[in-house]
């Protein structure tokens, strides 16, 4: 059983922007600690950012520190990732988990989604 959905992917250029966002209507995500993670072809799943159920803090990887944004939006039951300055090396299939401890493991998360694919090209 599917318990996340991804949305927002496509095809952006050089510099442009998305937001990504995790659903899911099964389950509260304010609950849980809601990470994002990508793979892109040949490498391995990354963690790129995550926010906590305590307190709402949020983490990034440095590769996308300053360039993204991670929120919640509990009226809707989402967690939203909001890239701009978005760069070639960004292109990645991107996931969102669901789990109880705000890491970059993918071990940590049990509830996933199927991702969506993200290419950023001129």
């Amino acid at each position: 059983q599917v318990q996340l959905v991804e949305s927002g992917g496509g095809l952006v250029q050089p510099g442009g922007s998305l937001r990504l966002s995790c659903a899911a209507s099964e389950f509260t995500l304010e609950y849980y600690d809601i990470a994002w993670f990508r793979e892109a072809p040949g490498k391995g799943r990354e963690g790129v950012s995550c926010i906590s159920v305590s307190d709402g803090s949020t983490y990034y990887a440095d590769s996308v520190k300053g360039r993204t944004t991670i929120s919640r939006d509990n009226a809707k039951n989402t967690v939203d990732l909001q890239m701009s300055s978005l760069k070639p090396e960004d292109t990645a299939v991107y996931y969102c988990a669901a789990g109880l401890i705000c890491t970059f493991q993918a071990t940590d998360f049990s509830s996933w989604g199927q991702g969506t694919q993200v290419t950023v090209s001129s």
